[in-house]
């Protein structure tokens, strides 16, 4: 193997257990902050429970990526600095890359796919600086990754996994040893966001050697939901399509290294459609005053469907703040189609005076208010076709209004979320 001491670690038979988890929090400390567990007041009334949120998104990378990725780092060879390291990531691996080569003066390439967001892709190069070059290649975080490995097989440079590595993983495992450090015991439930099962499987390796009992939930986006199909199929597997969107958790393969651990750690899966994540990161943002990336609201927007029980105490990890402005227009608009409040109309207007205002007033309800209004006039037809956008007051005003439109002499049809229409407009 190409690489250095660090990485021949990397193969089947390496485990992770409590002690690895033990040492990596003795490497970080110092280099990355111990994160606060706060109260959720909204989330506590909403189950009864007492919900504390693990506010990774308060590292200096506003991740808990930072953590393995100095782990892995700062057990290199000396000799192995002038080589460097190589990573691949969709934008917080990167900056936990970044970060800890910055710390440690260890030189980086970092291969990041064109899908990754402009923030990310700024906050890499000013957390790394001179010590880090950025490639942007491949629309997927696995082409990106695939490009990494080969850079790494060429110049000898030592590759740094975003999760499938014993050194990686045993860094993510210190936010597990963190929060029951804080608390005195394990939390009654444990929630977390998995995407690759770096941080679901650093925390089973630690927790499950201190309580077997502790329920620990590991929640994956809808579109992308690998580890629960590596489960079902007894291995990790290829996804053959994701949904991007949560981009810090959208991996179309999970780690070889990550799979057991969690399949022998008894840990819950469950998946959240894209849209509830959006839900639930206007809920922090609105209410908590936390801005989070989707994979950041990812765990908190498992909570409703997780039959949390009054009084228990659970723990839901926030990680990934690095979310872009202009990201919110599109995760409000995903949040009402999630709803239910917001719904898209083909709508064939007649080419004659008074039919919009028709329309409007025969068909639209007191609480209805149009979104989105695109009408293309065509001379030589006797309508007209228009996409319509409608937002309701509430989700129940649907009927009532598809009972109008049913009524109407114009001809509407409705667009579904699952049409292959909906992605012009989303």
């Amino acid at each position: 193997m190409t690489n250095s001491a660090p990485t021949d670690r990397l193969n089947a038979g390496a485990r992770v257990t409590a002690a690895d988890v033990d040492a990596a929090a003795a490497r970080v400390q110092g280099l990355v902050s111990i994160t606060p567990l706060t109260r959720s007041r909204r989330l506590s009334e909403a189950t009864g429970a007492k919900v504390l949120l693990k506010r990774e998104d308060q590292q200096p990378v506003r991740s808990y990526k930072n953590r393995g990725a100095i782990n892995l780092i700062s057990q290199l060879d000396p000799a192995d600095h002038h080589k460097g390291v190589v990573a691949a990531s969709a934008g917080n691996h990167a900056q936990g890359v970044a970060f800890a080569c910055a710390s440690l003066e260890v030189p980086a390439r970092i291969f990041l796919p064109r899908t990754t967001p402009r923030q990310k892709r700024d906050r890499v190069a000013a957390i790394g600086g001179e010590l880090v070059e950025i490639v942007v290649t491949g629309s997927t975080y696995d082409a990106a990754a695939a490009a990494a490995a080969e850079d790494a097989e060429r110049t000898g440079a030592t590759l740094v996994p975003a999760f499938d590595h014993p050194m990686t993983i045993a860094g993510q495992g210190t936010v597990t040893r963190e929060i029951v450090g804080v608390l005195g015991h394990a939390p009654d439930v444990l929630v977390m966001p998995v995407g690759g099962g770096g941080l679901l499987a650093g925390g089973l390796a630690w927790l499950r050697e201190h309580d077997q009992d502790a329920r620990v939930v590991g929640v994956e986006p809808a579109g992308a939901a690998g580890m629960a199909r590596a489960l079902s199929a007894g291995g990790p597997v290829t996804l053959e399509q994701i949904d991007p969107f949560v981009d810090g958790a959208a991996v179309r393969r999970v780690g070889d290294h990550t799979f057991p651990i969690v399949r022998d750690g008894r840990a819950e899966l469950v998946s959240v459609a894209e849209g509830a994540v959006c839900v639930e990161m206007l809920a922090l943002y609105q209410t908590e005053g936390i801005i989070t990336e989707p994979a950041g609201a990812l765990a908190a927007a498992a909570l409703p469907d997780l039959g949390i029980q009054p009084g228990q105490t659970v723990v839901v990890v926030v990680s990934g703040g690095n979310n872009d402005v202009l990201r919110y227009a599109e995760v409000a608009e995903r949040a009402l189609v999630h709803e239910g409040r917001k719904h898209y109309f083909l709508v064939d207007f007649p080419q004659e005076p008074g039919a919009l205002r028709g329309f409007l007033h025969d068909v639209l309800g007191p609480d209805d208010d149009i979104a989105l209004f695109e009408y293309t006039k065509r001379n030589n037809r006797e309508t007209g076709p228009a996409l319509v956008g409608i937002e309701l007051g509430s989700r129940e005003d649907l009927q009532p209004l598809l009972d109008r439109m049913e009524a109407s002499p114009i001809e509407v049809e409705p667009i579904p979320p699952d049409s292959p229409l909906f992605r012009f407009i989303l």
